[in-house]
């Protein structure tokens, strides 16, 4: 309760905080898949244009104000983006099979509760597998990319999101757990876990001539660390180097 003090009554996981340019880049989603996500999108049939409705509800923000995420929408991004990599993203298909889940476990955030982990992913994957004719070992394949993605979040007692380890290389499932985003921690800008550090600070440093050497010692971090801080802010194309 203390941590959120500075918040006032607000939980800091629910505030607008990242915009879609920022969330993509970390996210390492296309900008307009994830815009498509949080908007939605109109797509052309034989009888007219139709509307995908968004998969995303983002948090309120002021007339004037640019749309921006919270917390809680980037762990749920984070999540879809599996579905994404695994077969090609149907938005009517996923909000079906999140219907299946939202009859058994309603919530605002279905794909980012702890709930999801256990029971909800299991129906989810074979609602989706339905909809989409997915054999076993096709259900069996895409819950194994889910569950790599998953295991990238930590959750509260209560079940919610309370960290999310940023990929920052191919997304495998050994990457190290090296960059985190914690909504209580540096205005949940992403920063080297334990330290506060953000990737921003530590890449601008290196993009003005210091080595990461002269990094590492000077945040007394090894300099395996301040790679992947270096990596988490690149350009994603440079991110598989």
């Amino acid at each position: 309760m203390q941590r959120k003090s500075i918040y006032g009554d607000q939980d800091p996981r629910e505030m607008p905080a990242y915009s879609l340019a920022e969330a993509a880049h970390y996210l390492q989603i296309p900008l307009s898949t994830l815009r498509s996500w949080v908007k939605g999108r109109d797509y052309p049939t034989k009888t007219g244009r139709k509307r995908f409705q968004p998969l995303l509800t983002p948090p309120h923000t002021p007339a004037g104000q640019p749309l921006a995420l919270s917390f809680f929408n980037m762990v749920e991004a984070h999540v879809l983006d599996a579905l994404r990599r695994q077969h090609r993203l149907s938005m009517r298909k996923v909000r079906e099979a999140l219907t299946s889940v939202q009859k058994h476990f309603p919530s605002r955030h279905p794909l980012a509760e702890q709930r999801f982990v256990t029971d909800g992913l299991n129906l989810f994957i074979e609602a989706y597998g339905q909809l989409l004719n997915l054999t076993q070992d096709g259900q069996l394949a895409m819950k194994e990319v889910l569950q790599s993605y998953l295991s990238r979040i930590d959750y509260d007692p209560l079940g919610m999101p309370a960290k999310l380890y940023l990929f920052t290389r191919a997304r495998r499932p050994d990457e190290p757990r090296v960059v985190v985003i914690d909504p209580y921690v540096s205005f949940g800008r992403p920063v080297l876990v334990g330290t506060g550090i953000t990737t921003a600070a530590i890449a601008e440093r290196y993009k003005a001539g210091e080595s990461i050497e002269e990094l590492a010692h000077d945040y007394e971090l090894p300099p395996e660390a301040i790679q992947e801080a270096i990596r988490c802010e690149l350009d994603l194309q440079l991110r598989a180097a």
